[in-house]
């Protein structure tokens, strides 16, 4: 009876670890500056307002953008997005810093960031 029981719970903690439950969002890359200085803009109503900048300007150009964040998870955004291209992605904030190589040039970017695993 106790295996029963074992198999029962192990059985429904196994099925209940599914992604099926992570919102995922949609996003466009509206600025890949230089050394992965991205900036994502949110098209989702439902992301939490408070990690977006809801209005920034890029200094460089005076662009003004609305609900935008600067991409924190650099090491793993994938080479084939390019720039105003659009993709769905979910937060991640379990990425802790990430070691690659990444040189240090000035872009401007919002000052909010925000880890992100995009979907394929």
């Amino acid at each position: 009876m106790k295996n029963i029981n074992l198999l029962i719970t192990l059985f429904l903690l196994l099925t209940s670890c599914n992604d099926e439950g992570l919102n995922t969002f949609k996003g466009k890359l509206v600025k890949k500056g230089i050394c992965m200085n991205y900036v994502i803009e949110v098209n989702d109503s439902d992301f939490p307002q408070e990690i977006l900048e809801k209005k920034w300007t890029d200094d460089s150009s005076q662009k003004k953008y609305e609900k935008v964040f600067r991409l924190h998870s650099i090491c793993d955004f994938p080479d084939y997005i390019k720039e105003n291209d659009s993709f769905e992605f979910v937060i991640d904030n379990k990425k802790k810093d990430q070691m690659c190589a990444v040189c240090y040039a000035y872009t401007p970017t919002p000052e909010k960031s925000v880890s992100i695993t995009v979907l394929d």
